[in-house]
């Protein structure tokens, strides 16, 4: 590997422009398909397989017009005020058949028509009225709430609340809520607030009413920006600062922008592209980094041409960038085993972002390198270089790293005692979909989530669709079969409210209002019992009962992916620890790293826990209030953090083999190690984390919450666990952690990550300089 990367780097330097004329035209084409295809991004999140995606995929089949998208408006009166004035209830009322008149929106009054030409038994008229009246026999606790009342008739799909401050208007597309356009959102939007004009009324949009964004902004500059800094100060040349920052660009460019121009052929969930963009950039300026700065040194220290240099550094550091982003991939590729599209979509598009950073950092990065030749490095440190010095042998990395080895035992129990302790809160982490219940004070969504709840109760948030089947084949839906299922729906614990949305002579349908909200326990206490087949009213009525609507895909994409998790994580170790195993050729470096991984992932998740969900120092990271956790947060960042882990291990452990093959031995290869690599980890540390930080500050809670806790993994794994508990155990194990069983040395198969080989090659053929030839011997 090494030699074949070494002659890769040395034609790349001598002949740039193929390279970068060749990346120029990939790139290139990519913005020509983006152009012919456009981008198209969805918010749609399918778990195949749950019973909530079964339920809408019957909906969609039998009744496509009931498992389309649900919209909210809340019509707010000025503080001692009521809406239930002629002019206001004028006002309203415009607004909302201005709603229902928009193309693809549900108008109640066409139910009828719908579910005559579905084949229904009964008109919706007279179900409405039999289901009515037998729920109301049911249930003799009058609600906070009532229809909204012009001259004497309900307004269809609007309640009003008994102080009458608060109106809420729901009503349903007719197509799923992903393929719902933004001039359609701007259409009801403009209907609705025409209702303000003259009449003091606030209008407050729910959370669904706005098309998928992308969800970068201005904020992921600053991340940029820091990273500028780092490379300036490590590199100490603009020149050299510049080429990690052209080739991460670039590679994004190509990785992201690849993707969008296949989005018209796939699904494309909208956080895929910033998961892409947070990686990407992330391991392309790292990478590039660790290249780059070897080649410096190698200069400096060695006096060796650039182009020797640049060679020699693919060639080694090269090795080490290929499997490091190796466990990257296979971390991210593990996420395929899940079966889950939306989920192996993001993995896939980051995967092959990574691919791509690697591919340019070995090939676009000795051919911009090729350009600027000696001028990589001034005469300025060449001298400085050529002058002896033992200052880095007395640095802070040198004087750390002696530290944590004399008092190792010390610090491995501090730093498990430590994390440990940060890990706690992960016992009391809840799984969900971020949304307006947890969106800032300020914002719209959150102000109309806040109205639904004091007007009607939390329920309204969010709530459920459920289908009924006669679970004979013969028997049919009848009005009086809607009632006595409707009765029996109102008398279970946590409901609020049930309406009937439609009925076909083999299904009825109906929507339910829980009485606690989308992420309060009580709701998926109740989902659960709806779905039993042990429930009362299921068998009185003969029944079986679908649960389905956004709180209830939400429970089953918890539950799902809780399910796999642990099968995940399993997958990923194994796979990583059988490339590190082969990299290292060592059994204790694989486990060793592993055992810090966990160690970092449980105390990231605690912290994350801590802040997001409990709140803490939420002014800080520009949010208001906690709530849960993004359900496919875990699965993701694990899959992130272990592969960019064990980057840093790759690097830093590699160094210290280095070490040990060139005559280092015991403790000596550790300290040697750690000095020659410390800095630039340090560097790309920083560099990741501030890339990662960035995304933190964006208005998108579910970026928010996944660029926090990449961003605190890293610290905690660059800084406590690399650069802590690596140097301490490897310090106790000394030149045992790199034995091996002679069965298994015979048959692995020498990486050569180091280039030892390589080294030995060019000694032989009298291309290395003498003293490097004396150091190897």
């Amino acid at each position: 590997m090494s030699t074949l990367l070494y002659k890769l780097g040395k034609t790349a330097f001598r002949k740039p422009l193929y390279f970068i004329i060749g990346w120029v035209l990939i790139l290139g084409i990519v913005i020509s398909m983006i152009s012919i295809n456009g981008v198209h991004i969805s918010s749609e999140m399918k778990i195949e397989g749950t019973e909530s995606q079964k339920v809408l995929d019957q909906l969609a089949k039998e009744l496509p017009a009931a498992s389309g998208g649900q919209g909210s408006v809340v019509f707010k009166a000025p503080d001692n005020e009521r809406l239930d004035t002629p002019e206001r209830l004028s006002a309203m009322m415009k607004g909302v058949s201005e709603v229902y008149g928009l193309e693809q929106v549900i108008n109640p009054a066409d139910y009828a028509a719908e579910a005559s030409s579905a084949g229904a038994s009964a008109d919706m008229s007279q179900m409405s009225q039999t289901a009515g009246a037998a729920a109301q026999s049911g249930n003799t606790t009058p609600p906070p709430y009532g229809p909204l009342m012009v001259e004497g008739v309900p307004v269809p799909g609007v309640l009003i609340s008994s102080d009458g401050s608060t109106a809420l208007f729901q009503f349903q597309f007719t197509i799923e809520q992903s393929a719902i356009t933004q001039d359609l959102f701007d259409a009801v939007i403009q209907s609705v607030m025409t209702v303000e004009q003259g009449t003091n009324i606030t209008v407050l949009p729910g959370e669904t009413l706005k098309a998928v964004s992308i969800g970068v902004g201005s904020a992921e500059i600053v991340g940029l920006v820091i990273a500028i800094i780092v490379l300036l100060i490590t590199l100490g040349s603009v020149v050299a600062a510049g080429l990690p920052l052209i080739t991460a660009l670039l590679g994004v460019a190509i990785g992201v922008g690849g993707a969008f121009s296949i989005s018209k052929f796939i699904e494309m969930p909208s956080v895929t592209s910033v998961l892409a963009l947070m990686v990407g950039l992330a391991v392309g300026i790292d990478y590039a980094l660790f290249i780059v700065n070897r080649q410096r040194r190698m200069i400096i220290d060695q006096r060796l041409s650039a182009q020797e240099a640049t060679a020699r550094a693919i060639g080694t550091s090269g090795s080490a960038v290929f499997f490091a982003g190796l466990t990257v991939i296979i971390a991210l590729c593990g996420m395929l085993v899940i079966g889950l599209a939306f989920l192996s979509t993001m993995a896939l598009v980051a995967a092959a972002t990574v691919l791509i950073n690697v591919f340019v950092a070995l090939t676009l990065l000795p051919a911009l390198l090729g350009l600027v030749g000696e001028r990589i490095c001034s005469t300025k440190a060449r001298e400085k270089g050529a002058q002896p010095s033992k200052a880095a042998n007395h640095g802070i990395a040198d004087r750390w790293v002696k530290f944590v080895i004399k008092n190792r035992w010390v610090t491995i129990i501090a730093i498990v005692v430590i994390l440990g302790f940060a890990a706690t809160p992960i016992t009391k982490m809840e799984m969900g979909i971020p949304g307006a219940s947890s969106a800032n004070l300020d914002t719209t969504a959150r102000q109309s989530y806040d109205a639904i709840s004091e007007g009607f109760g939390e329920g309204f948030n969010g709530p459920l669709i459920l289908v009924a089947e006669p679970n004979s084949s013969s028997a049919q839906v009848t009005p009086e079969l809607v009632g006595g299922l409707m009765m029996g729906l109102q008398s279970q614990d946590n409901v609020a409210q049930v309406t009937p949305l439609g009925m076909t002579a083999d299904l009825a349908i109906f929507s339910l209002i829980p009485k606690t909200g989308p992420n309060d326990v009580t709701t998926k206490d109740l989902v659960n019992d709806l779905r039993s087949a042990d429930a009362s009213f299921a068998q009185q009525n003969d029944v079986k009962i679908g649960v389905t609507g956004l709180t209830a895909v939400n429970i089953d994409m918890s539950a799902k992916l809780a399910q796999v998790f642990p099968i995940y994580v399993g997958i990923i170790i194994l796979l990583s620890l059988i490339i590190l195993l082969l990299v290292f050729r060592s059994i204790i470096v694989p486990i060793k790293a592993t055992i810090g991984f966990l160690l970092s992932i449980l105390a990231t998740f605690g912290i994350t826990t801590a802040v997001f969900q409990w709140g803490w120092l939420h002014s800080l990271f520009g949010f208001d209030t906690g709530g849960p956790l993004l359900s496919f947060m875990p699965i993701i960042v694990t899959g992130i953090l272990y592969g960019l882990a064990m980057d840093y291990q790759v690097f830093l452990v590699s160094s210290m083999r280095e070490s040990y093959v060139h005559g280092h031995r015991g403790r000596e290869s550790v300290v040697h190690g750690y000095n020659q690599v410390s800095r630039v980890v340090v560097a790309a540390a920083v560099i990741m984390v501030s890339v990662f930080a960035g995304f933190i500050f964006t208005d998108d809670v579910m970026i928010k919450q996944i660029g926090f806790t990449l961003a605190v993994g890293i610290l905690i794994d660059a800084f406590i666990i690399r650069m802590g508990l690596v140097p301490a155990t490897m310090a106790i194990f000394g030149d045992k952690a790199w034995t091996l069983p002679k069965w298994l040395d015979r048959i692995l198969p020498n990486l050569d990550v180091e280039g030892e080989k390589l080294i030995a090659t060019l000694n032989a053929s009298d291309q290395a300089p003498s003293h490097l030839n004396q150091k190897n011997k």
